[in-house]
């Protein structure tokens, strides 16, 4: 095991160099500004879209995508891959359809946007749906996953990990707000870039040492479809095609488009063009993963396939076997890059979710000054709530498969009465409010029936052959159902109240303005989805 692997002095240096200066960094940059509640949970609307686009990256790549990926890689392959290629479609749904609204509509909060469209209870209930998922899901997965990394790779204690990552995280978040959790965020960005693509460059020089000197070698040498993107329920039972193709867009609503945690990064953007590039520019990163991530767990199966008995030793095979000192520290630090930004990110929506959407809504007298304190006090709260339920993740058979099936569940509902609030005019209140709480009840009945509390027989996603992405969209058509059926049954909202919340034709985000040149966000869209589709019919 990788449990054995003693730390150089020049790569202990390196990690505590690291956490030095990301702690130096975050408190930095807000070391002359005067919090207001502005600058705390939105950066005084001051972000520009690389800054967008890097800190949505960040905050969405963790240790789980790290590690998680490269055991993907080698177990079943590049299908593993749609995860990060399905989530480009997505930020491009953000950027063109999602951000215009949320930007003009000068929102601090999604549930804030919820209650413009809808009501006061939608309000409620979403910012309680998005701390449950800031809390179980984006901070508790996180610091599970980075401190059994850290275990497994350098021997230290999964709680002394979990303090001293908790402790470093929360001192510059609790401190500095947006601001400091997005100059973090970017910075972690290019570590972590940086780490994974040393890896991957390395793993490919090392397969001439192997007998690899060609993609056909290489295509002879992994599993049958190890390679493709797209493959049938037969081949791979976890993620048939179909699954992927109907179950990632509802997942991936919430979770690009909805979720406060990723989505307040937009929120905090200084233009409207800022707010639709950003997401569009995470879209171009979030083609990396696959190569930088993914990729690397497939060459593993090639290099030491005959000495990887647990997939789950792929990432600290390939560290122990192919890494020399000094790159360990530098892939040490990329893992702690994308754990930190990912607790910090969560920790910052919590604070702002509890102070904005739950204190101020019932205090409206609340000050700006105790905004950002109890901000600061949920902050602290959550990460020792989190910390508290993150051992219970080993009832999962693996952290990636956790992370996928709590969002599979959660997010239906959300997903609902986004996109129908914002493409369909007729959605009324009470089906807000109707889809959200039946979501949320059959969501929670799936999950346990799903969870093998007792034994180990999954009996949706094993006796019914129905994999948990697929379930997603069962919920997301079951509780549209729901949705339509009570608006059709209820009074029109009134036309004045979501002309500025609804698009004016389902197309309008296309065809409504001048395109400026290639800069303008359709553009880039454009751009992007074409290269997607490219690599698509390369690798499907």
């Amino acid at each position: 095991m990788a449990s054995d692997i003693t730390i150089p002095t020049l790569d202990l240096i390196i990690i505590v160099t690291y956490m030095i200066g990301i702690l130096v960094a975050g408190v930095w940059v807000v070391r002359k500004q005067k919090m207001t509640s502005s600058s705390y949970f939105l950066a005084g609307r001051s972000l520009r879209w690389p800054l967008v686009g890097a800190a949505l990256f960040a905050s969405n790549i963790s240790t789980i995508h790290l590690v998680g990926l490269a055991s993907a890689g080698f177990e079943d392959g590049l299908v593993q891959g749609n995860f990060e290629w399905m989530a480009t479609f997505i930020l491009v749904l953000l950027g063109l359809v999602f951000a215009p609204f949320y930007f003009k509509n000068k929102i601090s909060t999604l549930p804030e946007f919820l209650e413009k469209r809808y009501n006061g209870v939608s309000r409620g209930l979403l910012a309680f749906l998005a701390i449950v998922g800031a809390l179980f899901m984006h901070i508790g997965i996180s610091l599970y996953a980075g401190a059994v990394v850290f275990e497994n790779f350098f021997g230290v204690n999964i709680w002394i990990s979990i303090g001293l990552i908790s402790i470093i995280t929360s001192i510059y978040t609790v401190l500095g707000g947006l601001k400091s959790v997005v100059i973090t965020e970017t910075i972690q960005t290019v570590i972590l870039i940086l780490g994974a693509s040393l890896m991957a460059i390395i793993a490919i020089k090392a397969l001439p040492d192997v007998g690899i000197h060609s993609y056909a070698e290489l295509k002879e040498a992994v599993k049958p479809d190890q390679l493709k993107l797209l493959r049938s329920y037969e081949s791979s039972p976890k993620l048939p095609w179909y699954s992927i193709i109907l179950g990632y867009p509802v997942i991936g609503l919430w979770y690009w488009c909805a979720d406060q945690t990723i989505v307040q990064r937009v929120l905090g953007a200084r233009s409207l063009k800022d707010a639709q590039s950003g997401p569009i520019f995470a879209g171009f990163i979030k083609i990396l993963p696959v190569f930088i991530m993914v990729v690397p767990g497939i060459l593993a199966y090639v290099l030491f396939g005959d000495i990887i008995s647990d997939p789950n030793d792929t990432f600290p095979t390939l560290i122990t076997r192919l890494l020399p000192t000094g790159l360990m520290g530098i892939l040490a630090a990329a893992l702690l890059a994308a754990l930190m930004s990912t607790i910090a990110a969560a920790l910052n929506s919590s604070a702002t979710l509890v102070s904005v959407d739950i204190v101020k809504k019932l205090r409206p007298k609340t000050t700006d000054k105790q905004q950002v304190s109890i901000g600061r006090w949920t902050a602290a709260v959550v990460m020792v709530l989190a910390i508290a339920w993150s051992p219970m993740i080993e009832k999962f058979i693996s952290i990636f498969d956790a992370i996928n099936e709590i969002l599979a569940v959660l997010s239906p509902p959300i997903a609902v009465v986004f996109i129908w609030g914002v493409f369909w005019k007729r959605g009324t209140k009470e089906a807000s409010v109707t889809a959200i709480i039946s979501g949320f009840v059959l969501g929670a009945i799936v999950f346990m029936v799903d969870f093998p509390l007792f034994g180990d027989v999954k009996v949706i996603t094993e006796h019914w052959e129905i994999p948990y992405m697929l379930q997603s969209w069962w919920l997301f058509v079951i509780i549209s159902v729901i949705y339509v059926v009570t608006s059709l049954l209820t009074p029109k909202p009134p036309l004045e109240k979501i002309e500025n919340l609804t698009l004016e034709s389902p197309l309008a985000f296309l065809t409504k303005g001048r395109i400026t040149g290639i800069s303008d966000p359709r553009i880039l869209s454009g751009i992007l989805l074409s290269i997607m589709i490219g690599l698509y019919i390369i690798f499907s």
